[in-house]
């Protein structure tokens, strides 16, 4: 499956990230973690994992991440 297509980011302004090294450090990031995330799907399926229990705790566990800086 394809990697979705990165978003122009925004900041909590709504101005739009234009830095060059911002987004490439972005896209990097969102890339390494798509490669991640599809190769943790693919190693539970071949161990017989249920694949909705899968994606259900990848959500979760994105929903569970903590931001350092409020």
């Amino acid at each position: 499956m394809a990697m979705p297509q990165i978003p122009k980011w925004h900041g909590d302004n709504g101005e739009i990230i234009a830095c060059t090294e911002k987004i490439k450090v972005m896209t990097q990031n969102m890339t390494e973690l798509h490669q991640i995330a599809q190769d943790a799907l693919e190693d539970a399926l071949l161990m017989g994992c249920n694949e909705q229990q899968v994606r259900q705790y990848l959500l979760d566990l994105v929903a569970h991440l903590e931001n350092p800086y409020r």
